[in-house]
């Protein structure tokens, strides 16, 4: 892993890939939440794409 493929927070480095899954997850929760006016739907849509961002670019990264 090169530096250009991590980013700081508090001083751990965390791959760009998590940041990613968890902004793609942030974005999921608002917009079903607006739509379906109920955080139940929203929670879990936006724990399953990130979980799935996350687990895929992974495995990715590791091939």
């Amino acid at each position: 892993m090169t530096s250009l493929d991590q980013v700081q927070i508090a001083g751990v480095p965390w791959p760009r890939y998590k940041l990613v899954a968890l902004l793609l997850g942030m974005i999921v929760f608002a917009v079903v939440g607006v739509v379906t006016m109920n955080p139940a739907p929203a929670v879990l849509m936006a724990a399953g794409i990130s979980t799935s961002v996350w687990l895929a670019f992974g495995i990715r990264r590791k091939h």
